[in-house]
């Protein structure tokens, strides 16, 4: 009777078979997650680039009156760069991520892609939207003061409008869906190592 009270739970809970995560699987995603991004940067790359070459077409082709509307298309230029140039320095971070690595330094580049990709998303996209509808507002300018008061104040609602439904809906969406990738990804790192550590 004294020998069933005596039961060592610790003991039982240790003997208990673990279920180990499939290292193979993980690699997957890690090596999906790696070619989705480089794929988003090229097409990011692409779009804001040729956006770049039809801007400065419709400078050249229409020459413009204003200096309102000069300095709002080189703001937008500006804006688009900068943003293209801060985006591009995570190639280098999805480059590094290669099949060598050991579970400890996939779990170090996933931590520093997600903090690159934290200042992208707050600092350099709040900077990016600013620049890019002052500029967008001051190139409207020379249009808009072609127009009725009231063709005018429908442009300029509608342009805004939209900027703040991609502010406010779009831009957050897309946030979230970045952070859930990168957070999985790492929590199951986080996991492996701590079962490994056992």
């Amino acid at each position: 009777m004294d020998n069933d009270n005596n039961i060592d739970f610790r003991d039982l809970w240790k003997k208990q078979p673990v279920s180990q995560p499939d290292i193979q699987d993980l690699l997957a995603r890690v090596s999906k997650f790696k070619k989705t991004a480089l794929r988003s940067l090229w097409i990011s790359n692409i779009l804001l680039c040729a956006t770049t070459a039809f801007i400065i077409f419709v400078w050249i082709y229409y020459q413009p009156q204003f200096i309102s509307t000069k300095i709002g298309i080189v703001l937008v230029i500006f804006a688009m760069a900068m943003y293209l140039l801060v985006y591009n320095r995570l190639l280098g971070s999805y480059k590094n991520i290669d099949d060598t690595a050991t579970n400890q330094e996939y779990l170090q580049k996933l931590i520093l892609i997600k903090k690159k990709q934290q200042f992208l998303q707050t600092k350099m996209m709040s900077l990016y939207f600013l620049l890019l509808t002052a500029g967008i507002c001051l190139y409207m300018y020379e249009y808009a003061s072609r127009m009725s008061a009231f063709g005018a104040g429908l442009t300029y609602g509608i342009t805004l409008l939209w900027m703040l439904f991609n502010w406010f809906y779009i831009r957050p969406k897309q946030i979230k869906k970045q952070q859930e990738k990168i957070n999985s990804l790492i929590g199951k790192f986080e996991e492996v190592n701590n079962q490994l550590e056992l």
